[in-house]
């Protein structure tokens, strides 16, 4: 299959080998934003060997160059467009301007450039629909935390609910734009399918007001009696009930890949080895276990263990050749092979893995006699040993760093009494498969404990809230004291009802429906690790043609049914939920490669690294020969390969619980926009206008002269006397140390397995 980053990367290479001047010799022009995209998959010596002898920022103060021809990468901003103009005005910058615009170019700024001075110097012009961060092979990112917000901050006041749903509006219209690139760069016009629970109405601005909500018709008019033939003004009122975050995005995507199908007929044209793909949208709110859970894949707990960086950057003490240590920065991508061939590992497999290719690496290079490394600690002394191995000692060594500190926090925080009681109310079951009768008793001893840090407590009350379907506010209180929240952490569990929680019950309520319920596996499982992400039942329920249309509407067609002939033979199916780990085997050469239908999943409000794993996981899974039944025709077979899984951000556990903290507040506060969200007031804006404004550079200021000389009499400078601080210099910082690590005896808990 083929990688979004490899896609992402072509698009690159191909736009600036396709300028072949004379000379030979190009200037790449970009901006700041086409840079982050382009440096995200391309290095900087990748690009200059592509005859690229300058890379030059548009927005920079640049010299006149006119003996080469220049390959402009940017946005199709106003100001982009006028500053290309401006190149060409009275002057000529370069002897040709060849144009690829990351994003669609709007007709009115393709107008603008064709009808101006700079016209007769313009070699070429494309858009290569690429604006959107390719963040791993399989996952796609907006980047935008601060859309969770915009999306389910409830307003303050019923006055603020219109300019609320403008704005998350004019965000969802960005999101679209990014998924339609997606579809593009695949060339795929897919079906859509959006999720519309039953559980909850609306949320955060578009829950049903007075302001959103047109007046009721007449309580007498026959029309609003009747459920065959509703009168327009009983639709209308009705229709905010289902206006849901996702609905919007899906009708958005579609009006967007609409357009682009206008302007290019031969986009997304069926491929008859290939059926066409399902994009399916759903959001945060329809699985609010995943982001709570504990999870022991190493990817996952690393990034909720550690302090990794936007999950790339990781900070570790690496062992030089002569004994001392030094801090290191890796970055953790797809360049990294031992990282991928073990992030979605659980982490016994994970570490035995790394134990293996250790010692793989040690016989295969003859850097030692005798036997290879047994533990960790052994691969720790090795690995102090070889020098003329610098990058992969450095590998090594990083995936060691990660997977000690990872277990030593596993032991000092208790996890395995914490992850068990999270299994128990995320499944609804015990690690013996019956319902959990002593829940409470082993939870409470946990809330009270002083060695178990407050972020877990709140995620156990989170999962322990979901599991009851709401407790009495009474309880709820007793659990906080138990657990000794702070304002802050007890706001962060209130404010579950903002993403369609039931908090609180009274004994007269009825236990909610839900549809998306976890299926028992019928393969081992690690005991602590049962649970697994709604997502797994929707793409396996998409896959097998089980999907409820009422859950999961089409937005326009539905994809034809052909049914089976009755001289076939019954399709061979494998299960999805039963597959198991298979690094240690070769992989079998995919026979049908070319013919497999994609899924595409996009999640707003954030994606868990938990529901990353599913992905790939089940991509793996429906490689192995997986025929699908239902879409079958005579002669040939449907093989469904899951290509993408998308969303506004990567969320770890104890971001998702900071953000709660202050969803109530419009994210005041928090770490993806401290000021909150951006205010309202003003005349609309059109989509360029938006545009131009999100993706804005500031012209570098002009060259000052340098002051003249001048002759000036002698003075003497009076000298200062240096006060102390007022405040030490350490304070602020005084918990800023990270924990020792101490080296002890993994529990059996994270390792056992049960049948």
């Amino acid at each position: 299959m083929t990688s979004l980053i490899t896609i992402v990367r072509n698009k690159f290479l191909e736009a600036i080998r396709s300028v072949n001047p004379p000379g030979r010799w190009k200037i790449l022009v970009v901006d700041d934003y086409s840079q982050k995209l382009l440096s995200a998959v391309l290095k900087q010596f990748d690009i200059l060997e592509e005859n690229v002898t300058l890379i030059e920022s548009i927005t920079s103060r640049r010299d006149p160059q006119p003996e080469f021809e220049a390959l402009y990468l940017i946005m199709p901003t106003t100001q982009n467009v006028d500053r290309i103009i401006k190149d060409f005005t009275n002057h000529k910058q370069y002897a040709a301007a060849h144009l690829f615009f990351v994003d669609g170019l709007p007709e009115h700024l393709f107008e603008r450039l064709t009808s101006s001075p700079a016209e007769p110097n313009l070699q070429a012009l494309k858009e290569l629909f690429v604006n959107f961060n390719a963040t791993e092979a399989q996952t796609f990112s907006i980047q935008e935390p601060s859309y969770f917000f915009s999306m389910y901050s409830p307003p303050r006041t019923e006055a603020g609910y219109k300019p609320a749903r403008a704005r998350l509006e004019e965000d969802l219209q960005f999101t679209s734009k990014m998924i339609a690139n997606v579809c593009i760069s695949l060339n795929e016009f897919p079906y859509i399918r959006y999720y519309m629970p039953s559980t909850h109405l609306p949320l955060g601005p578009l829950k049903p007001n007075a302001q959103n909500r047109p007046p009721p018709p007449a309580e007498g008019a026959s029309r609003w009696r009747t459920n065959l033939a509703r009168g327009a003004d009983a639709r209308a009122f009705e229709s905010v009930e289902t206006d849901f975050v996702t609905k919007l995005l899906a009708f958005m995507v579609q009006g967007t890949l609409e357009d682009h199908k206008k302007a290019n007929p031969d986009f997304g044209k069926v491929d008859p080895a290939r059926p066409r793909a399902t994009l399916l949208i759903t959001d945060r709110a329809m699985d609010m276990l995943a982001p709570f859970l504990h999870e022991f894949t190493y990817q996952a707990m690393a990034n909720d263990l550690l302090p990794i960086e936007n999950g790339t950057k990781y900070s570790y003490k690496f062992q030089s050749s002569v004994g001392a240590y030094e801090d290191k920065t890796a970055v953790l991508s797809d360049a990294d092979t031992v990282w991928t061939a073990v992030r979605h590992m659980h982490m016994r497999e994970a570490i035995d893995k790394l134990m293996l290719d250790f010692n793989k690496f040690l016989e295969e290079n003859a850097v030692f006699k005798g036997e290879g490394a047994a533990n960790l600690n052994d691969m720790k002394e090795m690995l102090a040993n070889l020098p003329q191995y610098q990058e992969q000692r450095e590998k090594f060594s990083l995936h060691l760093s990660m997977a000690q500190d990872c277990m030593a926090i596993f032991e000092k925080d208790k996890l395995p009494d914490v992850a068990s009681v999270e299994q128990s109310c995320a499944t609804g079951l015990n690690a013996d498969g019956k319902v959990p009768k002593g829940l409470v008793e082993e939870m409470v001893p946990l809330l009270d404990s002083r060695e178990v840090v407050n972020m877990h407590k709140v995620r156990i009350i989170a999962l322990y809230v979901q599991y009851r379907d709401g407790v009495p506010d009474e309880d709820r209180r007793r659990l906080y004291q138990h657990a000794r929240l702070t304002l802050a952490e007890q706001d962060a569990v209130n404010a579950l009802v903002y993403l369609g929680v039931r908090l609180s019950r009274t004994p007269t309520d009825k236990d909610t429906k839900k549809k998306i319920r976890q299926r028992p596996s019928s393969g081992e499982e690690y005991e602590l690790s049962r649970f697994k992400p709604a997502l797994k039942t929707i793409i396996e329920d998409q896959v097998g043609d089980k999907l409820e249309t009422s859950m999961f509407p089409y937005v326009k067609e539905a994809p034809s049914v052909t049914p089976l002939s009755p001289r076939s033979p019954p399709p061979q199916t494998t299960s999805l939920r039963s597959q198991k780990p298979a690094w240690h085997r070769a992989p079998k050469a995919a026979t049908v490669a070319d013919n497999r239908q994609r899924i595409l999943v996009f999640i707003a409000g954030g994606m868990t690294y938990s529901e990353i794993r599913e992905t790939y996981q089940l991509s793996s899974a429906l490689q192995k020969d997986i025929y699908i039944g239902k879409w079958q025709q005579e002669s040939e077979v449907n093989v469904f390969n899951l290509c993408a899984l998308g969303s506004t951000h990567v969320i770890t556990p104890r971001g998702f619980v900071d953000d709660l903290k202050v969803l109530d507040l419009g994210g005041a506060g928090s770490r993806a926009i401290p000021n909150g969200l951006r205010d309202m007031r003003g005349e609309a804006k059109s989509p360029q206008e938006l545009y131009d404004e999100r993706y804005f550079v500031q012209d570098a200021p002009p060259p000052q002269r340098p002051p003249t000389k001048a002759l000036a009499p002698p003075r003497v400078e009076k000298i200062i006397p240096i006060q102390p601080s007022p405040t030490n210099s350490f304070q602020g910082s005084v918990n800023s140390q990270a924990p020792s690590v101490n080296k002890e005896k993994k529990k059996r808990g994270l390792f056992s397995r049960f049948g």
